[in-house]
């Protein structure tokens, strides 16, 4: 696949895991015009000897892309553990001043900590994860910060590629990269359909292009944005909103797993953790830092107290309760936590319980709260947070399957509160107003309220009802179609592990879906050209 774009270009495609699985093929083929290198970001996924978790993502780069260009951090793994071997204490402070001096355009230094899971054990319910010191997250914070500039000093990438936000590394990259006026395109999610569209931020706040893009859309005529209307008028006739996107994930199960698969389920988990840890012998290194390479027992503990007490949530149980008929109340679907889009898009506001808190006691009188676990998050979380959330008087945690898709919670609600979810999108779509605590692209359609302050919060509910916006989101659907392209990246992921493991071929329907994602690149290459020719 040749690129219309990219030709004699120095191009660093950022992986990580099961994302980078598309990359290789990208890799493979843009290599031919380019110089091209990959950074693999992840600790483990790095350092580990080749396994089942790594075989078919950094080992797939290492044995079958030999002249691409390979970059990861198992040097900065082996420092931080001899770091800490010397001393409790081995950050250079007077370097990260004067890190925090020059590369917080986007994030202060404790808000870029946030993006990654290892070093956010406070805010989540990843057992395997260990709570870590503020000396180790600095020393890392540090170690990061020199291999990412030393990279980019190396490498003098052209451009930077990417096709997702998660971790400390990512929003690291950002900043470098934006102070040093590389183009970093990472890859929204525009929530209409499958369509995705260049980041130059990390998919941290609204990129600026496309909140002129919407604007430009906003003034057209009707008859500019007709197609956008039919489909949301479809969308409101609609029985079921789901996403395709999530068809057969986790996010449309509503019914529970019978105990046979549960431990096939495991049986499988048990064997992915031999081969890691006995078979390629990783086991020794887990025993360096439980913050880089996560231990085994917690993670096979973890799974099967997750499966047990999902199956015990999907049917009636002493947590969630029915909603009433014809009660007033304020919908609240709770996220998938830690996930980027709370962590890198809302960090303030990771602390749900808090946030339930703080709405229920700005409703007014004789609404209730319908909090709803997310359906991926499902026997995640401790239950004495429903515990603690239904002690509240006017909350009901709602059983998670009393209904089989989000429309009727939408559209027997007040309105919506969610911190950067697509609850609020959906809303929007159907006519609804509704309130979010992260600044998130679709936040731009009339009747989505971003909150700022916990005291915005009684005026804004008592705002709640119908919005007249369907000028406004058919405006945000245009200029996502225009931004983006229908990028199908879970179906591009499960090919490429098909095609890695031998069971199927590269097809041209594989390729076809590798190229939308290579426009998509390429339009945000585009843009970003186009902006600097502008002087922007």
């Amino acid at each position: 696949m040749r690129s219309s774009v990219f030709h004699n270009k120095r191009i660093l495609f950022v992986c990580r895991e099961t994302y980078s699985k598309p990359l290789f093929f990208l890799a493979r083929d843009l290599k031919e015009d380019n110089e091209v290198a990959a950074f693999y970001i992840m600790s483990s996924e790095s350092k580990y000897a080749k396994c089942y978790y790594n075989e078919h993502t950094i080992f797939e780069f290492r044995e079958n892309l030999p002249d691409v260009k390979l970059y990861d951090v198992s040097d900065i793994c082996d420092k931080f553990t001899e770091g800490f071997r010397n001393s409790k204490a081995p950050a250079d402070l007077d370097y990260l001043k004067r890190i925090e001096e020059e590369y917080t355009h986007f994030k202060t230094l404790g808000l870029q900590l946030m993006s990654s899971q290892e070093n956010t054990k406070h805010y989540h319910y990843r057992k395997y994860w260990p709570v870590t010191s503020d000396e180790e997250n600095l020393y890392w914070l540090e170690l990061n910060y020199k291999k990412i500039i030393s990279i980019l000093e190396e490498f003098r990438p052209d451009v930077i590629l990417d096709t997702d936000n998660a971790e400390l590394q990512r929003t690291v990259l950002n900043e470098v990269a934006f102070r040093k006026h590389i183009p970093y395109i990472s890859m929204e999610y525009g929530k209409y359909g499958y369509y995705k569209y260049p980041s130059f931020q990390n998919c941290f706040g609204i990129d600026p292009y496309f909140k002129k893009l919407y604007e430009e859309k906003l003034s057209l005529p009707e008859s500019g944005l007709k197609e956008e209307l039919d489909y949301i008028r479809e969308f409101r006739a609609k029985s079921s909103i789901m996403n395709q996107e999530f068809a057969g994930s986790v996010t449309t199960q509503y019914e529970r797993d019978s105990w046979i698969w549960i431990l096939r389920v495991m049986r499988g988990k048990w064997n992915y953790f031999w081969d890691m840890d006995i078979r390629a012998g990783n086991r020794k290194l887990k025993k360096e830092s439980a913050m880089l390479y996560a231990p085994t027992k917690p993670y096979l503990r973890y799974y099967w107290d997750q499966m047990r007490l999902k199956r015990k949530f999907l049917v009636p149980n002493k947590y969630f309760e029915n909603p009433v008929e014809g009660e007033p109340y304020v919908y609240m679907p709770l996220h998938l936590i830690p996930e980027s889009s709370v962590f890198v898009k809302a960090s303030y506001y990771v602390d749900e319980l808090n946030l339930i808190e703080q709405v229920s006691k700005s409703l007014p009188v004789g609404w209730k709260l319908y909090v709803k676990e997310h359906q991926a998050m499902l026997g995640e979380r401790d239950p004495e947070f429903y515990l603690k959330a239904g002690e509240i008087a006017n909350v009901r945690v709602v059983q998670i399957n009393y209904y089989k898709d989000p429309k009727p919670w939408i559209v027997k609600a007040k309105g919506i509160v969610t911190i950067t979810g697509t609850a609020a999108y959906e809303a929007a779509l159907l006519g609804k107003r509704s309130l979010i605590f992260g600044e998130v692209p679709f936040g731009l359609i009339d009747g989505i309220r971003r909150i700022k302050s916990f005291e915005e919060l009684p005026e804004a509910i008592r705002e709640f009802g119908e919005v007249d916006n369907m000028r406004s989101a058919a405006a945000y659907l245009a200029a996502v179609k225009e931004a983006g392209n229908e990028v199908r990246i879970f179906e591009l992921m499960d090919g490429a592990e098909e095609i890695f493991a031998g069971r199927a071929e590269e097809t041209p329907e594989f390729d076809g879906m590798l190229s939308e994602l290579l426009k998509m690149f390429e339009k945000g290459y585009l843009r970003w050209e186009a902006e600097l020719s502008n002087g922007q």
